[in-house]
């Protein structure tokens, strides 16, 4: 079953072609899905289509830098702006005759612009001999031509496509969660030495195996008053309250729950409704998860039996 990772359904992974050589990849398989979630192979040869070995833009991102010039000469990075990828895939459609060609080229053309037509963009995944994926949200920007040499076009031709990535950073399809949950607390003597849950309320280590920052979805689940999130390692925090104005709902009631998105900001109750409102603006700072360990603390009021955060990101990286 899809699911969804910053507001956008997320394709279930199909099943990788052989793995191929890819420049700057090393030994992978790869796979473009559609804003459908269909599947379309690259590096299968028997679907009567692969790719050529001019593949590019699959490394590190490209950055635009402000510099500022020193009064002894140099200069001092300012600031680093990740710029939007371009993907270069070259492929070759062929067919055992003129028609077989033409639906194939005719259905891979569709695959690709239909990103243009506002159903969202596709995903390129990199997949390794290991099983772990990456994936990078693309949307068409040309090379759906063909080639204008002679021969060409009636058993078999190339596009040389160039797919867009707006985010440039691949990220992991396989979401990590972190979940704290109320615990009820057990005397220490009695009638033995007892601890508690691990799974609790409070300060935490979250740790962001990814190469940049990323930015978690949070879901509340009360009975809870409110509730603050804290990165103590930045110092960036949110409060949510479920009965400011123009909210008024009052404390959540068991059960009851509330998502946060931090990258587009988004808050919504479990109904769909617009809770936006109930942050503490304009203070709040919806804060990302740095690489490495983050020292977080989640801090509920009015929390009782059956209240929980649960945290969820996908990690995200320079390379495929």
């Amino acid at each position: 079953m899809p699911i969804i990772v910053g507001g956008v359904i997320e394709p279930p992974p199909a099943e990788p072609p052989p793995p191929v050589d890819l420049p700057g990849v090393g030994k992978a398989s790869a796979i473009y899905y559609d804003p459908t979630g269909t599947a379309w192979p690259l590096t299968d040869y028997d679907r009567g289509w692969h790719t050529l070995p001019q593949v590019g833009g699959l490394g590190a991102v490209v950055y635009e830098h402000t510099i500022d010039p020193q009064p002894r000469g140099g200069g001092r990075l300012r600031h680093s702006q990740p710029q939007v990828r371009d993907v270069i895939w070259p492929l070759h459609v062929r067919g055992s005759d003129h028609m077989e060609f033409v639906d194939r080229w005719r259905v891979l053309a569709r695959a690709f612009t239909r990103t243009l037509r506002g159903e969202g963009p596709g995903v390129l995944e990199i997949a390794r001999p290991d099983g772990t994926r990456r994936r990078l949200r693309v949307t068409y920007r040309e090379g759906w031509e063909g080639q204008a040499d002679q021969g060409y076009g009636r058993l078999a031709d190339n596009a040389v496509l160039t797919l867009m990535a707006e985010d440039p950073y691949w990220y992991d399809p396989e979401p990590i969660s972190v979940h704290r949950e109320h615990a009820t607390g057990t005397p220490f003597l009695n009638p033995f030495p007892t601890i508690s849950s691990g799974q609790v309320l409070g300060a935490t280590t979250v740790t962001n195996p990814g190469d940049v920052v990323v930015w978690p979805t949070w879901v509340i689940t009360g009975p809870a008053s409110g509730v603050t999130f804290t990165n103590t390692g930045t110092g960036e925090s949110f409060t949510l309250d479920p009965d400011a104005a123009p909210i008024s709902h009052g404390n959540l009631l068991a059960g009851e729950q509330v998502t946060v998105r931090t990258d587009p900001i988004q808050v919504r109750y479990q109904d769909g409704t617009n809770w936006t409102p109930t942050l503490n603006w304009p203070d709040a700072q919806l804060w990302g998860l740095q690489p490495g360990d983050n020292q977080v603390t989640f801090a509920l009021s009015g929390s009782g039996p059956g209240s929980a955060v649960d945290l969820v990101y996908n990690p995200r990286y320079e390379t495929a």
